[in-house]
């Protein structure tokens, strides 16, 4: 009983040398304006040593001992790891360019920036599984596993397909997608992956340039072909629209003569049908008087029309017997009245 109360006692006097030590020991531990901070539990008499679950904000200071407690910050700005071939520029002081074959087995080498930043709510779980600082933390996890997804999905194009920009971009938001769904879980935030430049292998990258410019030259005579056509279908249809104008004229002018036909149709038929009429009329007047003439008034006017026609008409008188010879049948009565008309002149002379 009396050795523990002595152990208490020690403990009690250790605890008391050791608050007076903490209160005039304590060292400060500050974080700048883009940083987060980690505190660390070495040793401690009433407390669990490891990583605390606890992000220290940016831009403060705080106080801790120096021994039992250890201190870590990690910079959560975005950060551009660019591995490029060009010396002294990227991550790395030598060429760091992503070498891979495409999908038909040409060699080429990729220029690639990752922009990324640690997302500052797992800044203790990455102290204690992943890395200690930003340099560790690129150097085990954001670089390899960008450069290995990149070579794998970009290997997925075809050599011709890196002369389309469109193409390298869809395929730098496949690997922005993949990169975020690997790193989310190491507190790692992927924000764009950008391609830059690229390069072939001179001699392949020579034939390739030929033939875009062949491709290009084939594109330019397929659109002058295609404009000449184009042309001549302009010039097709204004021809076939003064065709339609002059058969429309035609029909308009066929349809005009027709109108004006049926209408001295429609005219003659009125004339001939009042001459028709005219005649009709004629005819029974013509009858009327032929029924008047069978009649004894009708001789009588007949005989009157005569004497009226033989009025004042000379009137000769030509012998006629059955005994003279004279016949009326053979006789030239012509010759005959010249005849007696010359010897009346020379007898009034």
């Amino acid at each position: 009983m009396e050795n523990k109360i002595r152990v208490i006692r020690i403990m009690l006097v250790l605890l008391l040398i050791g608050m007076s030590v903490g209160v005039s020991g304590c060292m400060p531990h500050s974080t700048g304006s883009t940083e987060v901070g980690v505190k660390t539990i070495k040793w401690a008499p009433f407390a669990k040593s490891g990583v605390l679950d606890r992000v220290y904000a940016p831009g403060t200071t705080y106080f801790f001992l120096p021994i039992v407690n250890d201190w870590h910050v990690f910079d959560t700005k975005l950060r551009n790891m660019e591995m490029t071939i060009t010396r002294g520029q990227g991550a790395h002081l030598g060429p760091d360019d992503l070498l891979f074959k495409t999908i038909d087995g040409n060699d080429i080498s990729l220029d690639i920036i990752i922009a990324y930043r640690i997302d500052p709510k797992k800044a203790a779980y990455i102290l204690q599984y992943v890395a200690k600082n930003n340099y560790e933390l690129e150097e085990k996890v954001v670089r390899p596993l960008s450069r290995n997804i990149t070579r794998n999905l970009f290997g997925e194009l075809k050599s011709e397909d890196f002369y389309v920009a469109t193409k390298r971009t869809e395929k730098a938001d496949k690997v922005l997608k993949l990169l975020n769904d690997v790193l989310k879980d190491y507190g790692i935030i992927v924000e764009n992956v950008l391609s830059k430049d690229y390069r072939f292998n001179p001699a392949y990258q020579k034939a390739i340039e030929e033939k875009k410019i062949a491709d290009q030259m084939a594109e330019r005579f397929k659109s002058e072909v295609n404009a000449t056509v184009e042309e001549y279908l302009q010039k097709l249809q204004y021809a076939q629209g003064e065709v339609n104008q002059a058969i429309a004229k035609a029909d308009g002018n066929f349809e005009k003569e027709k109108i004006q036909a049926n209408a001295y149709f429609e005219q003659q038929g009125l004339i001939a049908k009042a001459i028709e009429v005219e005649g009709n009329a004629e005819a029974q007047g013509i009858q009327k008087m032929v029924e008047a003439l069978n009649n004894s008034g009708g001789i009588t006017m007949v005989k009157l029309k005569m004497a009226e026609a033989l009025m004042n008409k000379p009137i000769y008188l030509l012998p006629f017997s059955e005994t003279s010879g004279m016949d009326l049948k053979t006789t030239d009565v012509n010759g005959l009245l010249k005849t007696y008309g010359l010897q009346k002149a020379a007898n009034q002379r």
